[in-house]
């Protein structure tokens, strides 16, 4: 019997099978967005089992178990590593035609060449297989990554990081490059008076400088952006529940800096107007050093209060949230684009409404000087599952140009996430050739070579510059 993960998974028609297997299938990966530990890349840390590799930190699965009806101590708990796994291997049948069941079993055929279902019954058995491979040399960080043909990666770091490990890791030479995104979301943290001084401070230390004045603040992550710059960064990241715009003065920003710093409460315009003004002026500097910048909108965070305070953020209690405000997303572009200071810029979206919308957006700020200067990034977070890939590229071909999209990106924490981008790629070779078939796209050799291979890796490579 033909096994569930074969050669023409998802590739429903023989030109679907002929662009994947002939373009799309043996280029490498650039993963210029993701959450991976750059520590353990430098360190080319070993791991002793699945469990590790696999569920550490990795919320999606959380959330698949809890809806489950799984314990929380084999998702975040003290349990041993094989027990977590053996919950895991529970939940999985359950994930069917969710994107973890295809996920997990990419994972299982391209890492370890294990093409038996994951099930109770199978558990034991994938477990210990898995474990005895983990413990050769061939299974270390790096070298998984080098199985995938990782060529970048694009890490996620908060502006007050030391980047040791990435400074480690340019030092000698490693042959893929590991390079940090600028993401200063907790300058945006305002509701907690003593938590944005904590970080203001941590801010000022990295950086050497005393913040007490907006200036000081704009001083202080200047020093970091061209720190960043120095070791290789060239992305910056944003992570808002929405674009923020309103009217502000330089002195109004001033004041309401200075209400933070002495521990007072901001109202909802003086939040408006300084989340503007910070956001505003770190696009400024991503326009000043030549990077492209990146926002992640839509996402309504933390939303069960008992799970947050007992396991923090980004531990699978997160939700898609209310479509964006289109006024106030064009008036901050084009706050920035009426100064000619607007950025290569990447905005992706969590709730599937703003598609359209965004598209349309990318279109009012391209202007000429690049191919997609701004454009809509891949189906991200909830979206990164077939129905959601399939419907961010029609509504791409529709009301953009699909052969500039810079393709797919893990967004994961997870080492043995690059299969997604096989996924991905499948997922694209299938549409297209679906397309094809019906004579709503040339049968042109030259044309559809072009346009997968762009969306799956050279696109990227020409849009950033690595």
């Amino acid at each position: 019997m033909k096994p569930f993960i074969h050669n023409n998974f998802i590739l429903e028609s023989p030109t679907a099978e002929k662009l994947y297997h002939d373009f799309a299938g043996q280029l490498p990966i650039i993963d210029f967005h993701c959450h991976l530990n750059a520590k353990d890349i430098a360190e080319d840390r070993s791991f002793d089992n699945l469990s590790q590799v696999w569920l550490e930190g990795d919320h999606y699965k959380w959330r698949a178990m809890r809806i489950n009806g799984v314990n929380e101590k084999y998702c975040t708990g003290s349990v041993s590593d094989k027990d977590k796994f053996l919950k895991w291997a529970e939940t999985v049948p359950n994930t069917l035609n969710n994107p973890l069941y295809h996920w997990t079993h990419l994972e299982l055929a391209r890492y370890f060449n294990i093409t038996d279902l994951l099930s109770p019954a199978t558990a034991e058995t994938i477990f210990n297989r898995t474990q005895e491979m983990l413990k050769s040399p061939e299974f270390s960080t790096r070298n998984l990554m080098r199985k995938m043909k990782v060529e970048m990666v694009g890490t996620t770091d908060d502006p007050a990081d030391s980047l040791e490990y990435h400074l480690q890791l340019k030092n000698e030479g490693f042959d893929i490059q590991v390079l940090p995104t600028f993401r200063a979301d907790n300058v945006l943290k305002t509701e907690d008076a003593t938590t944005f001084i904590a970080y203001m401070e941590k801010l000022g230390t990295a950086a050497d400088v005393s913040i007490h004045t907006y200036h000081d603040l704009l001083k202080a992550l200047d020093q970091r952006h061209a720190f960043f710059h120095e070791v290789g960064g060239r992305l910056s990241d944003s992570g808002p529940d929405r674009f923020y715009y309103a009217d502000y003065t330089d002195a109004e920003i001033a004041v309401i800096f200075k209400k933070l710093m002495n521990g007072q409460i901001i109202d909802a315009e003086e939040t408006e107007k300084y989340r503007t003004s910070i956001m505003a002026d770190l696009s400024r500097m991503n326009h000043q050093r030549g990077w492209t910048q990146q926002f992640h909108v839509g996402a309504l965070r933390n939303n069960n209060t008992r799970k947050y305070n007992t396991l923090g953020a980004d531990t699978g209690f997160d939700s898609i949230g209310n479509p964006q405000d289109s006024v106030k997303m064009s008036r901050f572009l084009d706050l920035l684009d009426s100064t000619d200071q607007l950025s290569k810029t990447i905005l992706y979206n969590l709730n599937p409404s703003d598609n359209e919308m965004m598209l349309t957006m990318c279109g009012n700020f391209n202007d000429g000087s690049i191919a997609g200067k701004v454009q809509h990034g891949a189906a991200w977070w909830f979206l990164d599952q077939k129905t959601g890939m399939e419907k961010h590229l029609r509504d791409l071909s529709a009301l953009g140009l699909i052969r500039h999209f810079v393709g797919m990106v893990t967004d994961s924490r997870s080492l043995l996430s690059y299969p997604r981008h096989e996924y991905f790629r499948r997922i694209a070779c299938n549409l297209i050739g679906h397309e094809v078939e019906k004579g709503l796209i040339p049968n042109d050799e030259q044309l559809l070579k072009t346009l997968i291979e762009g969306i799956s890796y050279y696109n990227a490579k020409s849009y950033f510059k690595f």
